[in-house]
C-alpha cells in the first residue's frame, strides 16, 4: 500500500485545503509558503497507474470539496488540493479493465468540507467508475482471490463515514484499522508497529501497518526547504524495509503495509514476497 497515495501531484496555485489550521491558511497567501508546503505534502512520486504497475494494491485516500466552488466536485487533498477524485478513479479503473484478476483496496478515510450531498455525489462517482467490479460487504474471511474472481469483483471500498450504511458496496472504516505511530523516530515507529500487530484482531478485519514517519512542526521549521523525502524518508527507509523483510503474513501477522515514496526502495516487491511464506506453510501442511 501507499500512504497519501494521491499526493504525487498537488496544486501549489490552489488555496490551502480545509484540512489545515487557520494560521497556515493565512501564511499560505504567500506563494513561497505554498511551495514549501508542497515539499511536505507530497508523499509519493508515482501516479496511480505507475503505483499499480509497481505492485501497489492498497490506496490511502483523503478527499475534500473546494470551499467557494460551485457544484459538488470532490478532490484529493493533503494540505494542498490534488486531482479530481473522478480522474483518479477512471485511471484506476482503466488498469483494472486491462488486468481482470487484480484486486485493489480504496480506503477513503478522511473527509473535509463535505456535507451529505457531497458524500452522495462522491459515492455515485465511485459506483459509476467501477459498477459490477465493486465487492459488497462480506465476512472478511470469505473474501479470497478465488471468491473475487468467481464474482468478477476487483474493488473493495472502505468508507469512514456513517453513510456507508446506505450502500451495500461500502465497507465500514472499522474493517480497515490503520493505527498511526505519529513519530519522527524510526525506532519508536518500529516498536509501535510490533505492538499494534500484537494487538490486531484475530478475525473479521483487515489491518494496515503504517510504516511511515510523520514530521512535527519543529521538524518542518528546521528543514523547511529539504522537504519530507530528504529529511525523514531517504534516511530511514532502509531500516523500515529491514523490518518488513522480517515479518510474517497471516493471522496476527502483517496484512497491508503502507509507505511513503514506494519506489525509493524495493518496497512493493519485498511486501509481495512475504506471501511466499504462506505458500511454504501450505506446502508443509500438505
Amino acid at each position: 500500500g501507499s500512504h497519501d497515495s494521491f499526493s504525487y501531484w498537488v496544486d501549489e496555485k490552489s488555496p490551502v485545503g480545509p484540512d489545515q489550521a487557520t494560521a497556515i491558511k493565512r501564511l499560505a497567501r504567500i506563494s513561497l509558503v505554498r511551495k514549501i508546503m508542497k515539499k511536505w505534502s507530497v508523499t509519493q512520486n508515482l501516479t496511480f497507474k505507475e503505483q499499480l504497475e509497481g505492485g501497489i494494491r492498497y490506496f490511502d485516500l483523503r478527499v475534500s470539496s473546494k470551499p467557494g466552488e460551485t457544484g459538488q466536485e470532490i478532490y484529493f487533498i493533503h494540505g494542498l488540493f490534488g486531482i479530481k477524485v473522478w480522474d483518479g478513479l477512471k485511471e484506476i479503473n482503466s488498469f483494472l479493465e486491462q488486468h481482470p484478476k487484480e484486486v485493489i483496496f480504496l480506503d477513503f478515510n478522511h473527509f473535509y468540507a463535505m456535507d451529505d450531498s457531497h458524500h452522495h455525489f462522491l459515492i455515485n462517482r465511485i459506483h459509476s467508475a467501477f459498477e459490477s467490479k465493486l465487492c459488497c460487504v462480506e465476512c472478511v474471511e470469505y473474501v479470497t482471490l478465488l471468491y473475487m474472481w468467481e464474482k468478477k469483483h476487483q474493488v473493495l471500498i472502505f468508507y469512514h463515514h456513517p453513510l456507508y450504511q446506505e450502500y451495500p458496496f461500502l465497507w465500514p472504516g472499522n474493517k480497515m484499522p490503520a493505527p498511526w505511530a505519529n513519530t519522527t523516530n524510526v525506532h519508536k515507529l518500529l516498536q509501535f508497529l510490533e505492538t499494534t500487530l500484537g494487538e490486531r484482531s484475530r478475525y473479521g478485519t483487515f489491518h494496515v501497518s503504517q510504516a511511515i514517519l510523520t514530521p512535527r512542526v519543529k521538524t518542518i521549521v528546521r528543514h523547511l526547504v529539504r522537504g519530507l523525502k530528504n529529511t525523514l524518508v531517504h534516511r530511514n527507509l532502509p531500516m523500515i524495509l529491514n523490518w518488513v523483510k522480517a515479518q510474517k503474513p497471516g493471522v496476527m501477522g502483517v496484512n497491508i503495509i503502507t509507505s511513503d515514496f514506494v519506489e525509493l526502495v524495493d518496497f512493493a516487491a519485498t511486501v509481495i514476497a512475504l506471501n511466499n511464506l504462506l505458500l511454504e506453510e501450505d506446502e508443509s501442511a500438505t
